[in-house]
């Protein structure tokens, strides 16, 4: 698993990791316009300054920014905190320490002249962020104030009571996490989704990896594909609605005699299942869930034999290698202008849209489009995923977890978010609403792409996150490469996979899996389409 995931972070981040500033720096809050050489606009107390917008970026004292810088001013002048250790994947730290756009700081330089409070980064190698946060909570270490791991750690990490809960701080410094114009996409279904776990705050969302639809423009604006593919199946060519669309789409474009895939939606262990996930979770209105509310496994069902046939079948048109195919195959492949469709994290057109990647030659080419769904009770439900992104969480360990907090607050707030997460130095992706309007962030992830992940996001239901999470992945990710490889039929695949679940309910303790699943359900989506 850490292999699979190094080969993904390591594939997109070589180009972006930095090294780690001096930890060093002077104590000047309330200087930094005069730092660099322009003054803060009227009311504003911190944020950037130094390049042409940065006013956007800037905060009053009651704002989620503002009360986080105060707080942690306030810790620092009572002697409390001088350093918060953040242990951060090395694809990440660029975004923090490389200054952008031109004549900005950094955001670990801003940080630390503001509050006074160096911030410390530990680089974790890509692939092994849990394992160094375990490491460091099975020992006692107390190396670190802040882990940045994957999301769906967040059961197991509160379980394990290695990270502190944040509903104190929250409570005191009001992040604004649902605000309507800013926050996150769905306001309360959001902050559930992303930083609670059995109805409290244990994280604090750093990263967007909603899993997003992209399509060849060229191919389905060419007049001879249009004709052929109307004269096939009597609809026109478009970007599909339904999943029975896709599928027909794909196979349509699959071409192996010309190196042409039709679709190329990850089919590999360790990465597949969030895509028989969109198709499990599309089956009922508003949503097929993978449990029952008293935990009774829901997958061994005609939904989860339907979704998992479809599955298996749809690699006619993938490549012949598909169940072996990770990020750099895909991406690759879709950069070399060989596949029509795919799922990938909401990166892919900042890569490969780029007129700086001379690799790609599909600049210009690539289209955004929504999940394909089902027609179920009279709507479309279209869903996708949210996979791994990457949540900072406040080490129980930590004698500093006030500040802790605060540094979070102040990252994952509106203003500085959207500035950190249109640096192109590392993989933070957008996903509140204040980013998918902010011009930075659209002019890297193109704006043709930011409205549909928008709506994407809207759209999306969990993973599991809970205690178990990585047994209940792998019983679900094993069954489903036996039905992939012909070990098993879909039936069969389903029934083991849920008796699998059951045993990991019981063995971690039926009474909080049941509670938090019964939490979860206030971060899965309600949205439902017109047909």
């Amino acid at each position: 698993m850490i292999t699979r995931r190094m080969t993904r972070r390591g594939f997109l981040g070589t180009g972006a990791q930095m090294g780690i500033v001096g930890a060093g720096a002077l104590f000047a809050p309330r200087w930094v316009g005069q730092a660099w050489g322009q003054d803060l606009a009227a009311g504003m107390i911190g944020g950037p300054t130094g390049f042409d917008g940065c006013e956007a970026y800037q905060y009053g004292p009651d704002t989620p920014e503002g009360r986080a810088i105060e707080g942690a001013k306030a810790l620092k002048g009572a002697g409390k905190v001088d350093k918060i250790v953040l242990g951060l994947s090395d694809g990440s730290i660029g975004q923090l320490t490389q200054p952008f756009p031109a004549g900005a700081p950094s955001i670990k330089e801003l940080w630390e002249r503001e509050t006074g409070i160096t911030i410390e980064i530990v680089g974790l190698p890509n692939g092994q962020e849990f394992t160094k946060t375990m490491q460091d909570i099975s020992t006692g270490a107390g190396g670190f104030d802040i882990y940045s791991t994957d999301w769906n750690r967040l059961g197991d990490l509160a379980e394990s009571g290695g990270i502190a809960k944040l509903d104190d701080f929250v409570a005191q410094y009001k992040p604004e996490w649902d605000d309507g114009a800013s926050g996150y996409v769905g306001g309360a279904q959001g902050v559930a989704l992303l930083n609670q776990y059995r109805g409290s705050t244990y994280g604090v969302s750093l990263d967007g990896d909603f899993q997003s639809w992209v399509y060849r423009t060229d191919l389905f604006a060419d007049p001879k594909e249009q004709a052929d593919f109307k004269a096939k199946h009597g609809y026109d060519l478009a970007p599909p609605k339904t999943w029975k669309q896709l599928d027909e789409i794909a196979a349509f474009f699959n071409r192996p005699d010309k190196g042409m895939v039709g679709c190329s939606d990850l089919r590999n262990q360790g990465w597949g299942y969030t895509n028989w996930y969109q198709r499990f979770t599309s089956m009922a209105n508003p949503n097929q869930y993978l449990f029952a509310e008293d935990g009774t496994p829901l997958i061994n069902s005609a939904e989860g034999v339907a979704a998992t046939t479809e599955y298996v079948a749809s690699l006619s048109h993938h490549s012949p290698d598909a169940i072996s195919w990770g990020w750099p195959e895909q991406y690759g492949s879709f950069g070399a202008g060989n596949t029509a469709m795919t799922c990938a994290f909401s990166n892919l057109p900042k890569f490969l849209d780029n007129a700086g990647n001379t690799g790609s030659v599909v600049t210009g080419k690539v289209g955004s489009m929504l999940p394909p769904g089902r027609e179920v009770g009279g709507g479309l439900i279209r869903r996708s995923v949210l996979w791994f992104s990457l949540t900072g969480m406040v080490s129980a360990q930590s004698k500093n977890a006030e500040a802790a907090y605060l540094l979070l607050q102040w990252l994952g707030s509106a203003r500085i978010y959207a500035w950190m997460t249109a640096n192109p130095g590392g993989y933070f992706d957008p996903f509140r609403l204040s980013d998918f309007s902010d011009k930075l962030v659209r002019q890297t992830y193109h704006d043709y792409h930011m409205d549909m992940v928008r709506e994407t996001v809207a759209r999306t239901v969990p993973t599991i996150n809970y205690a178990g999470a990585t047994a209940y992945h792998n019983a679900l990710d094993e069954n489903l490469m036996a039905a992939l490889t012909g070990a098993k039929t879909a039936e069969q695949a389903m029934a083991d996979a849920s008796d699998e679940w059951a045993k990991i309910t019981r063995r971690t303790g039926e009474d909080k899996v049941i509670e938090a699943i019964k939490a979860s359900r206030a971060g899965w989506p309600t949205l439902v389409d017109p047909i």
